[in-house]
């Protein structure tokens, strides 16, 4: 027997103290039942002695503290789980919004999850190809992975979490490949582009999408990843799949708790964010991976835009430390029409070693990357030489490392939103690069890749 309260004391949005309880948990779930007959849903964050404190899942308009009554469930927030999902949009509480029916459950899930066990973790080692040269190519996405995309207010991060949405796969395998897309506090417009998008490429098939729209509560934007993380879970390592998971945008979250923190009345740490930040961001990334004894993965690309562009950030500075490199996006490039803006030389995977090669991607993938890399960096410096000096300073040398670092901006990371490279192509158009520079300057290739791959005149 569910036991009612109607002893709700105060209320300061989001928050809301009901007195006199008994038996109640942390994270538990509950209900508010308004005089109208109106039910509201709200979770534990607190509890001292008969006392509980509340977060509200929706506005707290109409909530009459003499009237309404409150009931606790017995259980945590869940979410309905089954393959069904595929193809399916949800709101940031996991209710379908397509339209479409109500899932029928195979199983109900607690959304708040563990994260992985190290010792259970296998080691990420296969290739995953998301048909962008500057990932595929330089900073390779290894399966289990969690490698976050860096971007800034007006760069087109969208267009380019929902292309490697539309794009991705693991090469060579006969294994069921999914997308579990979460949007987080994302305006109207993105929303509908993302969904609109996955529709008409077909992509929504293999797709779950949870969509927390800007306008809804901060509260449901806390929920809206880990919603995202317990439907791969289940698609992962229950269903056998390979799941790759994209969160956008990590920022919106962040400030979401910054708020909820800040209602709370606890100390405030870097930038008013919550001190907790680190620990609460790390819950959720190191869901991702692969486990031992299980066929499924879940890659994870949590998408974050820079306050300001800047690096240091609490927000990308914690990402940073917990995930596995970044990608990061430069508002130079994007000025120039460049599409994808991936700005190469900052960019890092740090499990790239471990996916390309003989047998995952082709053999003189490793060499082709660092000299690709170096020559890029030489002429980068060229330029920014020749600025301050003129042409005329520069060697001959110098000014084809220039050349081939305009030609390499505009061949092989521009590529349009659209465009979709195998790695066999990304490596071709790295050779054809190369061709510019004298082979004397390609000291990073071992001799018989040059002579069997560069292009002869």
């Amino acid at each position: 027997m569910i036991k009612e309260y109607k002893t709700i004391r105060e209320i300061a949005s989001p928050l809301m103290i009901v007195e006199h309880v008994e038996g109640v948990t942390y994270d538990e779930l509950g209900e508010i039942e308004l005089p109208n007959g109106q039910v509201r849903r709200c979770k534990v964050l607190e509890v001292e002695g008969d006392r509980a404190v509340v977060q509200l899942f929706e506005s707290a308009q109409g909530i009459n503290l003499a009237e309404s009554k409150v009931r606790f469930l017995g259980h945590p927030q869940q979410l309905a789980v089954s393959e069904d999902m595929l193809g399916r949009v949800f709101n940031g509480m996991g209710m379908p919004i397509d339209g479409g029916p109500a899932i029928i459950a195979e199983d109900y899930r607690d959304i708040n999850g563990l994260p992985m066990n190290p010792a259970a973790r296998a080691y990420p080692a296969e290739f995953i190809q998301t048909g962008v040269s500057t990932i595929d190519g330089l900073n390779t996405l290894v399966r289990g992975q969690k490698l976050p995309i860096f971007s800034g207010s007006g760069l087109p991060h969208a267009a380019l979490a929902a292309q490697i949405a539309r794009q991705a796969r693991v090469l060579g395998d006969d294994e069921t490949f999914a997308v579990v897309f979460a949007a987080i506090g994302i305006t109207f417009e993105e929303s509908e582009y993302f969904i609109n998008d996955f529709r008409r490429t077909g992509a929504i098939d293999r797709t779950v999408v949870f969509s927390n729209l800007a306008n809804d509560p901060a509260v449901e934007r806390i929920s809206t990843p880990r919603m995202a993380l317990t439907a791969a879970e289940y698609l992962a390592f229950d269903k056998g799949m390979q799941v790759l998971v994209i969160l956008t945008d990590i920022t919106n979250y962040a400030e979401a708790l910054r708020e909820v923190s800040a209602a709370k009345k606890e100390v405030p740490g870097r930038r008013g964010y919550p001190g907790y930040l680190y620990t609460d961001l790390a819950t959720m990334y190191e869901r991702a991976g692969r486990r031992q004894g299980k066929t499924g993965s879940i890659t994870m690309i949590p998408i974050l835009t820079m306050p300001e562009d800047d690096k240091t950030h609490p927000i990308p500075d914690l990402t940073g430390y917990i995930t596995e490199g970044q990608i990061i996006l430069s508002r130079e490039l994007f000025r120039k029409g460049i599409i994808p803006p991936v700005d190469v030389l900052p960019s890092l995977s740090r499990l790239k070693d471990k996916g390309i090669g003989a047998g995952k991607t082709r053999e003189d993938h490793a060499g082709t990357m660092n000299q690709l890399f170096a020559a890029y960096s030489r002429g980068k410096d060229a330029k920014e030489l020749m600025t301050i000096l003129g042409e005329a300073a520069l060697s001959d040398d110098d000014k084809l490392f220039a050349k081939f670092a305009d030609e390499f901006e505009k061949r092989y990371v521009g590529q349009s939103n659209t465009v979709n490279r195998s790695i066999e192509e990304t490596l071709t158009i790295g050779w054809d690069l190369l061709k510019i520079l004298p082979k004397r300057e390609l000291k990073r290739i071992k001799p018989e890749y040059i002579e069997k791959y560069l292009p002869q005149d």
